[in-house]
């Protein structure tokens, strides 16, 4: 393999570049990199350098937000909510509710695992 370098100031620079990234903008996304980030040392260079963090990153996403849906719809056979017509803070509050728990799980199984 053969470097080609650039002068900057006294030093000399590898023309290195890191393919094209995309800008993160999930949810999940930004958690699942700052924990790399922070917790998994080596595997954030790694995949950084290999290209391949933005597509793990967003299968990340894809699938936190599938996994989201179907616990929602799940959580919402299991716990009813309230009509919405009579009681809207309570509605807001259960479905507040039902989304942290949901929320929960898929943090624990995905983005934090």
């Amino acid at each position: 393999m053969e470097l080609t370098y650039y002068q900057c100031g006294d030093y000399l620079l590898p023309n290195r570049t890191i393919g094209e990234t995309h800008a993160v903008t999930g949810k999940y996304e930004m958690l699942r990199k700052t924990f790399l980030k922070e917790n998994r040392a080596g595997w954030y260079p790694g995949m950084l350098l290999s290209g391949k963090l933005d597509k793990h990153l967003a299968e990340v996403e894809k699938a936190a937000e599938e996994r989201m849906e179907i616990l929602m719809e799940g959580l919402l056979k299991e716990y009813p909510a309230p009509d919405k017509g009579k009681d809207q803070l309570a509605w807001t509050a259960h479905m507040n509710m039902l989304t942290a728990m949901a929320e929960e799980s898929v943090l624990q199984e995905l983005v934090y695992s």
